[in-house]
């Protein structure tokens, strides 16, 4: 089969096409041959052997999310056949033999249902995005219906699924993108409000907009750029969940003592089995129901993966990357 595959850690080009063997599903887990796979900024981190929470053996094939039919079945596994549409979330799946390749093996648990009403490129656009809103809303900044969500730096993966999610969930939803296509997209992915976070003076246009009361809970993808102003547009008891961050930052603690409010990190990496199978039935089931429709970004051939890791980390992302397998 057709495969991504990298002999050692480093920039981009150690990503190379080639020919290896297809892996065989064993006890518990099942084969997919996939149509497309998502690209995740984790798995360039990954790549270059520096990412603190996963640096695999060589030789590896990347990737973790991805779409397709199940192709066979290993033993005792019962609820899936093959024939079946999935989508793949294998992030934390004990075995995951990397979905930048035209077939992927992985623990069964890691592969869910895909609805006919949802195409495989956006079914690659689930796994680590959806995974990563449902954990930051429910579990780390414990939404409830009723309460103010900001997702501050909305039109990528994670932050279009995390909209819908608080959308459906009875939350009210503000979102931020960089420029007027991202808003036009928050605005279609269903927000209540959205805000163009290239303006200086967005945070404070936020306030006013919920009348100086602030937001419940910020979902915050670039936490080194907007943490302080965050905290200063807290509601009372409100909660910041940081899930992007790239540098360091001078910070004042006395804008979280006076509103009682708290800064939650959170990486899917730390998460317990219990809270894993929640987020996939969770964000499963949204999928099911219509509430979560994955906004694809742009695609890229398989070849050309080396360019889709280098444009994940770029800015003003639309949508989530993903690679067409065929």
């Amino acid at each position: 089969m057709r495969a991504i595959q990298m002999d050692a850690f480093g920039e981009p080009d150690v990503l190379q096409l080639r020919e290896v063997p297809k892996p065989e599903a064993g006890p518990g887990e099942v084969r997919i041959r996939l149509h497309y796979a998502g690209v995740n900024p984790a798995e360039a981190y990954i790549r270059t052997g520096a990412y603190a929470f996963f640096k695999p053996d060589m030789p590896y094939i990347p990737g973790f999310d991805g779409a397709g039919v199940v192709d066979s079945v290993g033993a005792g596994v019962t609820r899936l056949k093959e024939g079946d549409r999935v989508f793949l979330a294998s992030l934390l799946a004990p075995k995951k033999t990397g979905t930048y390749a035209e077939y992927t093996v992985c623990s069964a648990d890691a592969a869910q249902p895909l609805p006919d009403h949802v195409s495989f490129a956006q079914g690659a656009a689930v796994g680590v995005p959806g995974l990563t809103a449902y954990r930051a809303l429910f579990q780390r900044g414990n939404l409830k219906a009723g309460e103010t969500v900001l997702i501050h730096g909305a039109s990528g993966g994670v932050g279009t699924i995390a909209a819908q999610l608080a959308r459906a969930h009875g939350a009210y939803v503000i979102g931020t993108a960089g420029n007027q296509e991202g808003l036009a997209l928050l605005r279609d992915a269903g927000v209540h409000a959205a805000f163009n976070h290239a303006d200086p003076d967005h945070c404070s246009q936020i306030l006013a907009h919920t009348g100086g009361a602030g937001v419940d809970v910020i979902v915050e993808m670039l936490a080194n750029v907007n943490l302080e102003n965050d905290a200063a547009i807290l509601a009372m008891g409100g909660r910041i969940v940081v899930v992007g961050n790239r540098g360091s930052i001078n910070f004042t603690p006395r804008l979280l003592m006076a509103k009682e409010s708290a800064v939650l990190g959170m990486a899917l990496w730390n998460i317990s089995p219990a809270d894993y199978g929640a987020c996939l039935a969770g964000v499963a089931a949204a999928l099911e129901s219509g509430a979560v429709r994955p906004v694809v970004g742009k695609e890229y051939a398989l070849a050309n993966a080396a360019q889709a890791q280098i444009d994940i980390l770029g800015s003003n992302a639309r949508g989530k990357m993903v690679l067409k397998i065929d």
